[in-house]
């Protein structure tokens, strides 16, 4: 199967537009889903990342103001039925309910782009149709495509242009806010930010980046997707967040002359010290941030110098780091990284995005592209009675605005 491109998203969307509202859409964006290479849980810990933009997956919007004096939305839904949902917006809030969960993206968006900007009479009612390829809840990150597709239509709505840094700190707040999810700024980033060929290294502290060139053609990235995701109750997300900021707090303690303010401040060798203080999970949570911030870094200048065995240790070591230390793999994620390994060509594998289910991402020789794909989807079908969802990819581009045929 071809892997879809923005033009096919977009097309998606306008035809949706066309039927759902019985005219034509004057305006379009996109912005694509991402893939983390490597560094997880660090964003929310001031750490280091490297993310890429998905080439082939992205969230279209197509709109149109409208003199209803309500903004009204449309997506489609995972079963090919239509959801839409009427709100009335303006700096001092977002009205409705919170339900349904997908247009609190849209809502919060907005929500912030109003806040920021101070003149209301710029801000129209207006109409618009959502459509991605980005998978839902497959640690892709559908929900900042969604986000950054939202405020970059506004953007072209409304002729107030936002700093690219701005815009993404901005949609992270609209996540952070109103959804109500503690999410670091990774995901925001590199969907406004991302190049073509290339990944892209944020230090989360100080929102500095560096691009990081991928343009290598024999090598390849390959992302799996389990197709599970494991419902959770226990706040696991919160729980980490807490769970790091009680290691700082125990390390300020130890090293009380030192400036710690994040897990990246201090040294696997300075945690080690006090591992007899620290409570077992507490130790752990931390020792995976403190190390997956060393491996992040280590990877960027390997990345940089073509050094793909370095590269693929590291992403199994972040791998298990983020299995035993961090525990937010799961037995899926487990067995695709395991399957990759066992291919012949294949660098290295790990689980990517939040955990507990999702996405690996695989990095291999080009050569051994067919034959990875095939038997990760054999061996992992055979062992879980679920077919992966399984595609190959290269670093593109960031949000836009798009031409509209």
């Amino acid at each position: 199967m071809a892997q879809p491109t923005v033009q096919d998203t977009l097309a998606r969307a306008k035809t949706l537009f066309t039927s759902h509202f019985h005219s034509n859409p004057t305006l379009a964006a996109s912005a694509p889903g991402r893939v983390n290479l490597i560094g997880e849980h660090t964003d929310y810990n001031d750490g280091f990342v490297m993310p890429l933009a998905l080439s082939g997956r992205h969230t279209a919007v197509v709109g149109a103001k409208n003199t209803t004096g309500t903004i009204r939305l449309v997506t489609e839904s995972s079963i090919g039925a239509v959801n839409h949902v009427e709100i009335k917006a303006s700096r001092e809030g977002v009205s409705g309910s919170k339900e349904p969960k997908w247009a609190n993206y849209v809502k919060g968006s907005i929500l912030q782009f109003y806040k920021h900007f101070q003149n209301p009479e710029a801000f129209d009612a207006f109409d618009l149709a959502i459509a991605t390829d980005v998978p839902l809840g497959g640690g892709l990150s559908s929900s900042a495509s969604l986000e950054v597709a939202v405020f970059t239509f506004l953007e072209g709505l409304t002729g107030h242009t936002l700093d690219k840094k701005e815009k993404a700190l901005l949609a992270q707040k609209a996540e952070n806010e109103f959804v109500g999810v503690p999410c670091g700024c990774m995901d925001q980033f590199i969907s406004v930010m991302g190049k073509a060929g290339h990944a892209l290294l944020l230090d989360c502290r100080s929102s500095d980046t560096k691009y990081v060139p991928l343009t290598d053609d024999s090598i390849v990235l390959l992302v799996t997707n389990s197709n599970v995701k494991h419902e959770l109750t226990g706040g696991e997300y919160a729980q980490r967040r807490a769970q790091c900021y009680a290691g700082v707090d125990a390390l300020k303690k130890a090293y009380p002359t030192q400036n710690i303010t994040a897990l990246r401040d201090v040294t696997l060798e300075q945690l080690n010290k006090i591992e007899k203080d620290l409570d077992p999970i507490v130790f752990r949570r931390s020792r995976h941030v403190i190390g997956e911030n060393d491996r992040t870094t280590q990877a960027s200048e390997a990345f940089g110098k073509g050094d793909y065995e370095l590269c693929g240790k590291l992403m199994v070591q972040s791998h298990n780091s983020l299995r035993d230390d961090y525990e937010v793999s799961c037995k899926e994620l487990d067995l695709l990284v395991s399957f990759a390994l066992e291919v012949d060509g294949v660098y290295g594998s790990r689980m990517t995005g939040g955990g507990f289910g999702g996405c690996t991402i695989t990095l291999l020789k080009k050569s051994a592209l067919e034959k990875a794909k095939e038997h990760i989807t054999a061996k992992y079908t055979e062992a879980t009675k679920i077919t992966p969802t399984i595609f190959a990819t290269v670093p593109g581009d960031g949000a836009s605005m798009s031409a509209l045929d």
